[in-house]
Formats: C-alpha cells, structure tokens, sequence
C-alpha cells in the first residue's frame, strides 16, 4: 500500500503512553482489526514509512518485528511485510482514510484540515422562526419524504431558475449533505470497473466515494488556470469512461474556477462524446474574485447526461445537513428508490429551515464574501510575511488556500504539524493516485491570531 494512505489511517498513532515502536506497532494492529487495512496488504518498506513520518528507521524495524510476533503481518525476504487476517472476516474492501481528518481530535489541537466554515448568525433565527403550525402538520405525519420535502424542493428549483438555469421541483432530489449525495449518484451510476475521470487534485471525498463504488479512476489535470480541456479531448479520445466527475466553479482543493470559454469549450468536449457529467458545486456559492456567481454548467450540456450536486453546508453551515441532486426526474426518481436503501429522508426541521434560508442566496452570498475576501488578504499578508517560500494560486472561490511547499514532502510535513498540535491536510488526499505530495490545502478564514500560532507551532517541521 501507498505509504501515504499508512499515514493517513494512523492520525493520532504516537499520542499515547508506551515507547514509541509500541505505538506504531499497536496503531497498525488497530487498523487491521477494524478492516482497514485489506488481508494480504503489503506495508510500506520500512526507510519509507520513516521518512515519511519523521522517525528513526530503527523505530519502524521494532515496530514491524512486534506486529510479526502478533501474527498481524507476516515478513518474507524480498517480498516485504504482509497484513495477516487469518480467521477474520473482511469487510468488502479497505478505506483509503482521506476523510479520516473529520473524525474527532483533541482540545489543544488547532484544525486547518477542513475548509468548512461557522455557520452563519441568520441560521439560528432560522431554526427560531420555524412555524409551529406547519411543523405541526409535519409531525402529524409520518416524516419521510425520500425526494425531498415538497417545499424545499420547489425552493432549490427556484434558486437555479433565478441564477439562470430553468429547473422544476421534480428535478430535484433533497439528500442528507452533499456528501450522501455523491455517493448515491456514484453508487448508481457506476459499476464495479467502470472508468471515471477525476481531476487531478479533486474533491477527496468524491475519490473515496468512487472508489467504494468499484470505479477505475482515470485522471486530468488541473491546472492554475483551471482544468486542462485540451487533456480532457485528448483521453476521451482513446477511452469511454462512464462518467466525469467536475467542479467547474470554485474548484476543491484548488479554489480556481474555469473561465466562460473553458466552460463552453469543455461543455462541447463532453457532449460530444457523450460522456455523463457529475458536476459538484458544492462550494460554487463562495466567491471571492469580484467575476459572480458562475452559473451550472449543466446548462450548457444534454439534461440527460448531467447531474448537478449541491449544498447548504458550505454557504449556511455544515451542521445543516442538507444537500441535493439537480437531474433529469427520470434519474432524480431512480436515485430516489436507491436512497431509501440507506435513508429514507433529511430531517424536516433541516428542510424546513434550509427553505427558508434558500430564499435568501443573493443577500447570504454577499455575506460570505464579504467575510471572506479580508480574511483570504490578511493570510495572504501573514503567509508572505511568515512563510515566504510557500507558494499558491489566489483563489477565485472556496475557504482554502492550496500551497505548494517546493521541495518538502507534504505528507511528512504534515505529520510532524500533527505532533506540534496542528492538524492540516497533504496533498494525495486528494489525489486518486497519491500525488500532489508538494502541496497542502490550508483554510484561509480563521483569525490571523489562531493562524499566527499554528504557523509558530510548526516552525522546523
């Protein structure tokens, strides 16, 4: 297995009592036993895994000597050392961990992995407004509505036809996060084998959400001045990928956003081959160039062959966990029957707020930016001042900052943040082949103190 993928699952490994080649040893049994790390998995090479996370080579040695004496991995000369499950069943297949930041973390812990932001004041007046009548004649009710709540269907209808995409309500399909809503488009769209292209970096949850749906990853790149169109010919040329997955507008990690004229040319290039089109806009609302709001690419593309995800978590908050699918309703009707399978609806009071709030994109986009742009200059004047051998792209969208450290490792970098108290994301969480080990993503929006303290802590690593 990729040594980064290994550092990823083991965030956290050398907090702890015990010597340290105990930790590691019992950091990777833990994995083992909780499936994920796959029966016959071969370890990184020792001088390998060291470097990357910044110890002695001889720690990693014992390490992998205690997890042999466990009979959780067997070692042969020249083959390399294997994970050993004898007698346990597997789960279907090992996670890749790139959403494994999410997961709790400590008090003393400054957190730059996620780029999600505090929700905003007018939420809580939201969720205080709420009609007790209607939620009432709610709560008469059973409570599910696969497809959505009725209301807030018509309302995300609404918002795309006021930002110049027609759209009925039985075009959409309300899920719980745009995260369940990828999942459910991979998960019925492709099969097992099937070939989808992905931008090289791209949104990591997207790639753990094909890759558990069985997809063979094929990759593009993006560039600093947005994806390469002419690469993206190029491969459809000589292959019939499923489907592609893109994020037009403010572009996760990357915060770029394609130009009209990339959109148009990228637009033809997919209709022409006939290739269906997953677009994720999930954090389109969050501008920061002074060029607007960028439209749906959908509506340059054939409405049977585009499906188009979004959000409330970026622009409201994320503990509103509401998110949807804009598709042809033939496809909104077949996601819906795949999403009871795992859900049977959002919580109504979620929708019943999210209604509300989506009536009020424009003036809660302004807000936004105008949070966002001083924050994105005051880490920009920090960063040059602290950090002036970093390098990034401004970003035309999004809350992060997408750095290229030069001719550091990111992946070892960030582990030894991680040791200092600051968890940060590298770059191979979002790329489908463990690349972009230059580069991290670094949230631009907290204050410049918190920031200032973070950049103090990790100073050597």
């Amino acid at each position: 297995m990729d040594v980064t993928v290994l550092c990823r699952l083991l965030d956290g490994w050398a907090d702890g009592d015990g010597q340290l080649p105990q930790r590691l040893a019992d950091a990777v049994a833990a994995l083992v036993a909780a499936d994920h790390l796959a029966d016959g998995a071969i370890l990184p090479p020792q001088r390998e895994l060291a470097a990357a996370l910044g110890i002695a080579r001889g720690t990693v040695t014992t390490a992998y000597d205690l997890l042999a004496a466990q009979d959780c991995v067997q070692a042969r000369q020249g083959s390399g050392s294997r994970v050993r499950r004898r007698g346990v069943l597997t789960a279907k297949g090992a996670t890749s961990g790139r959403l494994s930041s999410f997961a709790g973390h400590g008090h003393d812990e400054i957190d730059l992995s996620s780029g999600a932001l505090p929700g905003l004041p007018g939420v809580v007046g939201a969720f205080a407004r709420l009609d007790p009548i209607e939620l009432a004649a709610e709560v008469a009710t059973d409570g599910y509505h696969p497809a959505g709540l009725p209301r807030l269907r018509e309302a995300i209808a609404a918002q795309y036809t006021r930002d110049g995409l027609d759209t009925a309500p039985d075009q959409i399909l309300v899920t719980s996060g745009s995260q369940q809503a990828l999942w459910l488009v991979a998960h019925t769209l492709v099969s097992a084998g099937d070939e989808v292209v992905v931008e090289d970096p791209t949104y990591r949850g997207g790639l753990e959400a094909f890759r558990d749906a069985g997809a063979a990853l094929l990759t593009v790149p993006r560039r600093v001045d947005g994806l390469d169109v002419c690469a993206v010919e190029a491969l459809l040329r000589t292959r019939r990928p499923r489907a592609f997955y893109v994020q037009p507008a403010a572009h996760n990690p990357t915060g770029t956003s394609l130009s009209s004229a990339q959109r148009a040319a990228l637009a033809d290039v997919l209709t022409g081959h006939g290739v269906h089109v997953i677009e994720d806009t999930s954090s389109a609302d969050l501008v920061l160039d002074g060029a607007g709001f960028r439209p749906s690419l959908a509506g340059q593309l054939d409405p049977r062959r585009v499906v188009t995800i979004g959000t409330t978590s970026k622009l409201l908050w994320g503990g509103l966990r509401v998110g949807w699918v804009r598709a042809a309703p033939a496809v909104v009707q077949t996601l819906t029957r795949m999403r009871t399978t795992i859900d049977i609806g959002t919580p109504v009071a979620d929708q019943l707020v999210a209604a509300d709030l989506i009536a009020t994109t424009a003036d809660l986009r302004r807000r936004r930016t105008a949070d966002l742009v001083p924050a994105l200059a005051a880490t920009e004047e920090l960063l040059a001042a602290r950090r002036p051998h970093w390098r990034w792209v401004r970003p035309s969208g999004g809350t992060s900052l997408w750095i290229d450290l030069g001719d550091a490792d990111a992946v070892t970098f960030v582990e030894q943040a991680r040791r200092r108290g600051v968890r940060m994301v590298a770059g191979p969480s979002f790329s489908a082949f463990e690349g972009q080990r230059s580069h991290l993503k670094l949230p631009f929006w907290h204050p410049p103190a918190r920031l200032a303290t973070a950049l103090d802590r990790i100073t050597g690593a």
